[in-house]
This record gives structure tokens, sequence and C-alpha cells, in this order.
């Protein structure tokens, strides 16, 4: 562990985040994954504790004890004093770590209740860094103004929704946006090395603001996945991988700020990611000559059944939504949000 790396504790109200998922995003039900992802970027986190009645959550309770997180039980009352109950077992918990744990640099409070804006006052008065996580339906304007960093569930990488700011109450299908082509017994392949290096990478950089060092990268992927080795892929060192990576045009290596620690960096040139971009523009034009503009519901599969190897993460890009934005900033294709679909309709410039 180096000197300068964040300590993080992780404190979820548990049914705020769960039930601001169920009701504002549509179609999505939560997963801790995409929040444990976006902190292993962040640093290690130390404590995990997540606060509910569980016995209303039984498969939640599963998904989260396989993610090491401590469940805390809130006993069933009555009335309001139940959610109150989790509130102030949440802060007292908080607070007590912060006195007793010096080395805790950063609290992470996942919940959108205003009622939690004093703690972070005093977590940081304390002089630790707060990170707010939240739903962007149902989180208070009071909350994120509060905290050094605020996170929306909505938009951290794998969590695929429909745009909340569009979806009709009036309509509910039960469907994400993005259909998503999965193996899960399938051997990784080097395109699944080179999504898990570029994605890892850009949480790096949107989060440091700085360079990133290899040493660095590495420490992120293990975090994330602490059963990675290069060595199950064929290589002998980090560094060789980052070559290979950099071969492929993946990445772009320069000199770090010490011997043997390079910085890694995306190519000045696009490479593949022109490719990728073209690939999309011209599958789009091929579906809008046939039967009109295609939704973006689907669209995935229809590149991967030209290119199986096609992954949006393998350029850095959190999901499907995020990769057709980028095209559309490039001027390749135009979005549309289309209120009686509830889906975007994508069509080429």
């Amino acid at each position: 562990m180096t000197v300068d790396e964040e300590r993080i504790a992780l404190f979820l109200d548990y049914e705020n985040l769960a039930i601001g998922a169920r009701d504002h995003l549509k179609g999505f039900s939560f997963d801790f994954k995409p929040i444990a992802d976006a902190l292993a970027e962040r640093g290690r986190v130390v404590v995990r504790r997540a606060y509910a009645d569980w016995s209303s959550w039984g498969e939640d309770r599963r998904m989260l004890t396989r993610s090491h997180v401590e469940l805390i039980e809130i006993p069933q009352r009555m009335g309001a004093s139940r959610k109150n109950a989790a509130d102030i077992k949440m802060s007292v918990d908080a607070l007590e770590l912060a006195f007793e744990r010096d080395y805790v640099t950063t609290f992470v409070l996942c919940t959108g209740d205003s009622d939690f804006t004093p703690l972070v006052h005093k977590l940081r008065e304390l002089n630790k860094r707060v990170i707010g996580v939240g739903i962007r339906g149902s989180t208070s304007d009071l909350l994120p103004p509060s905290c050094d960093e605020f996170l929306f569930y909505d938009s951290l990488e794998g969590v695929e929704t429909r745009d909340p700011q569009a979806v009709t109450p009036r309509r509910r299908r039960a469907q994400p946006v993005e259909e998503v082509v999965s193996a899960p017994d399938r051997e990784p392949t080097t395109a699944d090395l080179s999504a898990l290096v570029t994605q890892t990478l850009s949480g790096l950089q949107r989060s440091t603001g700085g360079a990133v060092l290899s040493s660095s990268l590495k420490r992120a992927i293990l975090r994330k996945d602490p059963t990675f080795s290069e060595a199950d892929h064929g290589f002998r060192s980090f560094g060789e991988l980052l070559r290979h990576l950099e071969q492929r045009e993946a990445i772009e290596l320069s000199e770090g700020s010490a011997k043997g620690d390079p910085q890694v960096d995306f190519p000045s040139t696009a490479g593949g990611e022109d490719d990728a971009f073209e690939l999309l523009r011209t599958v789009v034009g091929e579906m809008e000559s046939r039967n009109g503009a295609p939704n973006l519901s689907g669209l995935k599969n229809r590149l991967r059944k030209r290119d199986p190897e096609f992954s949006e993460k393998t350029f850095g890009y959190g999901g499907f939504l995020q990769f057709v934005k980028a095209a559309q900033t490039r001027g390749l294709v135009e979005l549309e949000w289309d209120p009686e679909a509830e889906d975007y309709v994508v069509r080429t410039v």
C-alpha cells in the first residue's frame, strides 16, 4: 500500500438506494458492482457496511454478502421510527469510525437523504473527504453540494439505463436499453483483457485528473479483481502486458516519474477506435435504409454480429450509450429520445 493511497469507509443506506433504483431506474435492478468498481479507482476500501431491515431484501442480501459487505440489521418497527433508527445507527457508526480509525481518509455515504447532510459537515470538519452516491431522481438537492464529490449511480460505469429525465411515468417496460451479449463460461480473451485495462485507465483519469502510472493502474485493477494475474494471460510481468496492449494501439506508454513505472495513456491517434465508430455508422446506415432509423436497444448486438470482438470497453467507455454519445460528438451519428418507444433513436449524419 502506498503512503498517499486513499483508505475508504463505505456506508450504504441500503433501502434509500435500492428503492430509489427500483422507482427511478426503469427496468434496472440495483447492483453493487458499479459502486465497487468506481471506488476501486479511487482508493482501497477498508470498511463496507450496509444498513436495512434485511428480511425484506433476500436476494440483495446475498449479493452484498458475496461482495464482502457487512450487513447491519435494523429491526422492524412501527412507522417512521425504523427509518430514523437506520439513519441514526449509520451516523453514529460513521462518526465512531472517524474518531477511532485515523487511517481512514475518505467516507463514502450511499444515500440520497438530506438527513445525512449534518453528518457530511461533521466528517469534513474532522478533515475527512466525503463522497456521496445516490440515485439522480431520488437524491435531495441539499446533499450533493455538501460533499467533496457526489456520484450519481445512474451515471456509473456498468449501469445502462434510459435517460432518467426522459422516462415518462405512464409507461413501464422491464427491459434495459442495451441487450448485453454475455458468455459467462468462456475463457477471457485478449479483448476482455484490453477492456479491463482501458476501462480502469479511463476511470483513473477521471477521478485523479492527472497522470496515471502503471503501478497505480495495476493496484486499481487488483482492487476490482483481486484474482487478476498477468501470468494467467501469458505475460511474465504487468509491464510486458502493457507493451503488448501498446502494440495493439489500445494504450500508449511514456516515461514516468520513476524508472520502470511508465505513464499510461490513451493513444493520441485513435487507431481501432476509428474503426469501431465507422462500424457503428455503417450498421446504423444499413438499418436506416432498410427499416428506418434504429433504436439504441439491440444495436450493440447488431455490431457484434458484424464484429464478434466489438466492445466499447476496449476504448475506455463505461457503456454502449456512452460510446454512441462519443460518436455523436464526433459528428457521425445523431441521438434523439423517442418518448413513445422510451428509447433513443440513432441516425447517421
